[in-house]
């Protein structure tokens, strides 16, 4: 039989400041068109990382997570191409411009990698001994 170590504290604290930085993601969508698709994809991920802190997440439900937030990428990824071959890079930070997709494209690309970030970190954390 397979025994899982407890997280240390260092790893519940981080598990926790991840928790709280994807709540924040999530809040900060609300006001986008389609905010409520992106508000939940951030608060599954804070969800994920709060209850592996405590309980341990089948690794399959963490993989199915990461395949999704990975393809969901991949559709926005020619417009974070987009994005590399214009001149003025600062504008991603400024506010949607409509006849400019890629920068909300971009966007949304970097926020599915750092949610992605976040689930390969819970793949991580978690070490069995034999």
């Amino acid at each position: 039989m397979k025994h899982i170590q407890p997280l240390s504290t260092q790893k519940k604290g981080i598990n926790f400041m991840l928790c709280i930085l994807f709540i924040i993601f999530a809040i900060l969508q609300l006001n986008d068109p389609d905010g409520i698709l992106w508000f939940f994809i951030y608060f599954i991920v804070a969800i994920m990382c709060l209850y592996n802190s405590f309980k341990l997440i089948p690794k399959p439900v963490l993989m199915v997570t990461l395949v999704a937030l990975i393809a969901y990428a991949a559709f926005h990824f020619s417009l974070f191409i987009d994005y590399l071959k214009t001149e003025n890079k600062e504008k991603i930070f400024g506010e949607m411009v409509y006849d400019k997709p890629y920068l909300e494209g971009t966007r949304e690309f970097i926020g599915l990698l750092i949610a992605a970030f976040g689930i390969i970190f819970q793949l991580k954390i978690r070490k069995k001994n034999n």
